[in-house]
């Protein structure tokens, strides 16, 4: 997600775009780069969204390593006339906003170290790339990821950023789905994680609990470590309905007047997937 005040870093253009300069990456950043999607694609298969795995596809590039954006955006291109542009970091919100309304997904270029192998707290071209691009192929995602961005920038002219980013945070990074009575992963943050991939399904720490827009943009999140909370979604078209033909100026107004929900807390209006132990979060506040 974007951040709100950024200088833009020297050698960026307007819209903080840079080259990704594809042939300045060392073989040991194309190395970490496969050994990632190698661990990645093969405990993903049972646990994600069938969707994701044929999406999966479009990183498979005829140059070893690190996709090429350029030959990715001309994939996504024919696909859903989505591109993938390399920005250096974070962008600031509105820059943010105005390239998913107009099907440009940012990507960062570097790439994690091997010490930074399971955790690093800003995103980097494995998370941003394995993590979204997958999904950007499916046509009703695609269009929700558009209309998320058109949101924003309504959303910028109203103060209400900070709402609309744990729509983002609770769909699009750590978002689940029901689908055939299972749970599955769809989130970038989750399926780009080993360790998050397999406690967000497994582990009996953190909440989840079915999709509601307004209970969702009242709640808190984390940053840095594992979510206390989940949301789950029935369809990604369902979300997709949700997000368009809600008129999200009054729903700004309401949850200016109410409180903010603390990250592990249940509603009795909630409809619950699983009631949370937050052992996991209590263990780790235990230890800090």
């Amino acid at each position: 997600m974007a951040q709100m005040t950024l200088e833009r870093p020297e050698g960026a253009a307007e819209d903080w775009t840079i080259p990704q300069d594809w042939d300045a990456y060392s073989p040991a950043e194309h190395a970490m780069w496969d050994r990632l999607f190698e661990r990645q694609a093969k405990m993903l298969p049972d646990r994600v969204v069938p969707e994701f795995m044929d999406g999966l596809d479009m990183l498979r590039m005829t140059k070893p390593g690190i996709p090429d954006f350029e030959e990715l955006s001309e994939r996504l291109m024919k696909a859903t006339g989505w591109q993938v542009v390399a920005v250096p970091g974070l962008v600031p919100d509105r820059l943010f906003f105005e390239h998913l309304a107009n099907r440009r997904f940012v990507a960062g270029r570097f790439i994690r170290t091997p010490e930074q192998i399971d955790y690093l707290q800003e995103p980097d071209i494995f998370h941003d790339v394995f993590g979204h691009v997958p999904l950007l192929a499916n046509p009703v995602f695609a269009d929700y990821m558009q209309a998320y961005g058109e949101g924003g920038l309504r959303a910028d002219g109203m103060g209400a950023i900070d709402h609309l980013a744990r729509l983002y945070w609770y769909t699009v990074e750590f978002g689940l789905i029901r689908q055939n009575d299972a749970l599955k992963l769809y989130g970038a943050g989750i399926v780009s994680s080993y360790g998050e991939s397999i406690y967000a399904l497994d582990s009996a720490s953190p909440n989840r609990i079915g999709f509601d827009l307004k209970r969702l943009m009242r709640t808190k999140y984390r940053i840095d470590d594992y979510q206390q909370s989940y949301f789950v979604i029935d369809s990604f078209e369902d979300l997709l309905k949700r997000t368009v033909e809600t008129d999200f100026a009054p729903l700004y107004r309401e949850l200016e007047a109410e409180s903010d929900i603390e990250v592990d807390a249940l509603l009795a209006q909630d409809k619950i997937y699983t009631r949370g132990t937050q052992s996991y979060a209590r263990a780790q506040a235990a230890n800090a």
